[in-house]
């Protein structure tokens, strides 16, 4: 039989692959109960005649391309799972075991399971449209993957069959997910503004900033509008008005001195060299700003200091101790 590669490269027969293409193509995986109903009568054998003559014919009813699948399976000289016996199937109650037991399916059978478990997957991705879950499309295809001639056998038998197909339906289902998620924090990662605005930047950098997202912290950035906020420039003021008024004294001093021997003083020249290194470390417009408030606050004080200004203090009465 002609067989081809599916997307998973497994090698399986190629009109299931057309009826699987025609199936997806005409939304057989929207239709509500897909491979649960069955199709008109007489429409199936149409279209069985048509591919043994090769030719798929167009206007086919979704529920007869699944029918078609489903015939496939069920007519072929042994089933699918026959190499299996009853009591393999029966002791496999976990996604390890069955998964060790598909290991030990001949190439052919196990790449005909395996584009059938992904076909039953694709199917339960769409159940808030078809109505299928897992459990119910796993039903709908055990019958069709054994053979066996005593019909109360072969009932047991797919009961069987359907929890080991269920089983592997949920793990596919599971994997899928978890490379849907890994692919999308891998784009968020490479689709980050800051990827977007820096193009030259490097795979390394790029990778170290997803593994960071990944365990809930990113890196702190200090540009120098941090430095330029609010709270920044009150630490700024704060520092320079402390160094300036901490000189205050010494420098009301020194004028004083000045008045009277006419000289400068060292502490003046301190004070000078303290205002041009404050200058010099911090140019800004805000250091301009904050010089200017400072001089004024200086004016205001000595203006304060002029005698007009003074208040008379309140003279304390002493009581004259009484003479006994």
């Amino acid at each position: 039989m002609q067989c081809s590669y599916d997307q998973r490269g497994n090698s399986v027969p190629t009109i299931l692959l057309m009826l699987q293409k025609r199936l997806y193509s005409q939304g057989g995986l929207q239709a509500e109960g897909i491979f649960r109903i069955n199709a008109e009568n007489g429409q199936e054998e149409y279209v069985r005649n048509q591919l043994n003559k090769g030719v798929l014919p167009r206007g086919i009813d979704v529920h007869c391309l699944a029918g078609l699948i489903k015939a496939w399976l069920r007519e072929l000289p042994t089933g699918v799972l026959d190499s299996l016996t009853p009591e393999q199937v029966m002791h496999c109650n976990t996604e390890d075991e069955c998964t060790q037991l598909v290991k030990l399916l001949p190439p052919t059978e196990a790449a005909l399971l395996d584009w059938t478990i992904n076909l039953m997957t694709d199917v339960v991705q769409h159940e808030h449209h078809n109505k299928m879950n897992a459990r119910n499309i796993a039903m709908v295809f055990a019958p069709n993957m054994t053979q066996m001639a005593d019909p109360l056998t072969a009932l047991i038998h797919a009961v069987q069959v359907m929890n080991f197909l269920k089983t592997l339906i949920m793990k596919t289902l599971q994997e899928r997910e978890e490379s849907a998620a890994k692919s999308r924090l891998l784009s968020s990662c490479t689709d980050s503004p800051s990827s977007k605005d820096d193009p030259h930047s490097s795979n390394s950098n790029r990778g170290m900033s997803c593994e960071q997202t990944q365990d809930g912290y990113a890196p702190e950035e200090h540009t120098i509008s941090d430095f330029l906020k609010p709270d920044a420039l009150d630490r700024l003021e704060s520092d320079i008005e402390e160094k300036f008024w901490s000189l205050q004294q010494k420098i009301e001093a020194e004028e004083e001195y000045q008045s009277i021997s006419g000289s400068s003083s060292p502490v003046v020249g301190e004070a000078g060299a303290l205002k041009n290194r404050c200058t010099g470390e911090y140019e800004n417009g805000e250091v301009e700003g904050i010089l200017d408030r400072l001089s004024l606050r200086k004016g205001v004080r000595k203006l304060c200091r002029h005698p007009i200004f003074h208040l008379s203090k309140p003279v304390k009465k002493t009581v004259e101790p009484l003479g006994l």
